[in-house]
């Protein structure tokens, strides 16, 4: 067996030790006879898997006993609803726009409440972070949205804004557990493991317990109601048992290699490695605007279509697979992720320089 590296933006690499150990217990989970994705959600097998998963991440994000940790289906683009379903008092929400997902994530709000978008970076291609230390925040606000780190468009907030009392929802899905996080400078942030813990189909949610409510959206689905599902510790209905399982062992993973400290030291070498070669590339350039870079997706280009169409096909056949740009800008990106290895991206920069000594 080969492995390529893949630089996929999700769903992405995972770390090979634990697919490894979930292969070994595909048939057998730990002398049950049976695999976790055929065993009841209400075994106490299960209740181990999701009650240890939330154990581990607490620890490894230190989250407050004053937030609730869910287990959610739907997609991240399911909470784009959930979201002012749950918040919505006074009838106003504030966006950030800087990107395709907080722009989706405002069209949707529209629908359940007024949406004020307070910034965005749409006026150079989502190509930087607009700056966020003194918005226009509406006094009556729920909330004040952002997406953190862009995927797309290879962005990440510098510094979360300034939020004027307000609660701070924010889409986190493409740099969960790549750092260290202060969770009590949010109101809720959630994920789509997809990216960087688990694979598709699992939402993790963190969210502040005063939010949490009864007194929500009028006929909010059952489903999208953060107080059933709090109630119910994430199993209202049958969750997502084997993403949840994949996640466990990947927090354990985390927490093994020294946790989300560790992660970040890891992240900005593989970034640093990435972005001072493009940063002297004669034939490739980044897009992104330097203080607002992000650690997991970086999107490059040759400033050539049928060169940079040259460059991903033979970069395939070479191993490094999965890094067409998104469909809507285009180029390269290259998404690297926790598990991606330090000599992935060794081996990327290795092809790029060889790729321009040939193009130039």
């Amino acid at each position: 067996m080969s492995r390529v590296y893949n630089f996929s933006a999700g769903p992405a690499a995972l770390p090979e030790e634990v697919l490894r150990q979930a292969a070994a217990e595909m048939l057998d989970y730990r002398g049950t006879g049976m695999s976790v994705m055929e065993m009841s959600h209400r075994s106490k097998e299960f209740e181990n898997i999701i009650e240890g998963a939330e154990a581990t991440l607490r620890e490894l994000m230190s989250i407050p006993a004053s937030y609730k940790v869910l287990f959610l289906q739907g997609g991240a683009s399911q909470q784009f609803a959930a979201i002012p379903m749950n918040l919505t008092r006074n009838g106003t929400a504030d966006y950030i726009v800087t990107g395709q997902w907080a722009k989706k994530a405002a069209a949707e709000a529209e629908k359940y409440t007024k949406v004020n978008r307070i910034a965005s970076s749409a006026d150079k291609i989502f190509s930087y972070i607009p700056d966020c230390s003194d918005l226009p925040v509406d006094k009556d606000a729920d909330y004040v949205y952002i997406c953190q780190n862009n995927t797309i468009y290879g962005t990440r907030y510098p510094q979360l804004p300034k939020t004027k009392g307000r609660p701070l929802a924010a889409d986190v899905s493409s740099m969960f557990l790549s750092e260290p996080v202060d969770v009590e400078k949010y109101g809720v942030l959630y994920a789509g493991v997809q990216k960087n813990a688990g694979p598709a189909g699992l939402v993790v949610a963190v969210i502040r317990e005063d939010l949490i409510r009864e007194d929500i959206w009028p006929n909010t689905p059952v489903m999208l109601s953060w107080k059933t599902q709090a109630d119910a510790k994430s199993l209202y209905n049958t969750p997502n048992c084997w993403a949840v399982y994949i996640c466990g062992l990947v927090f354990e993973w985390l927490k093994k290699n020294g946790g989300l400290a560790a992660m970040r030291e890891r992240n900005e070498k593989k970034a640093g490695l990435l972005y001072d070669y493009l940063d002297c590339s004669s034939l490739f350039r980044g897009t992104v605007e330097p203080a607002s870079r992000s650690l997991m997706n970086v999107p490059f280009v040759t400033g050539n279509e049928e060169l940079d169409k040259t460059f991903i096909k033979e970069a395939a056949a070479a191993g490094l697979v999965n890094l067409k740009g998104h469909r809507t800008v285009g180029g390269m990106r290259a998404s690297i992720y926790n598990a991606m290895p330090y000599e992935g991206v060794e081996a990327l920069v290795k092809f790029m320089k060889e790729f321009e000594a040939e193009h130039a």
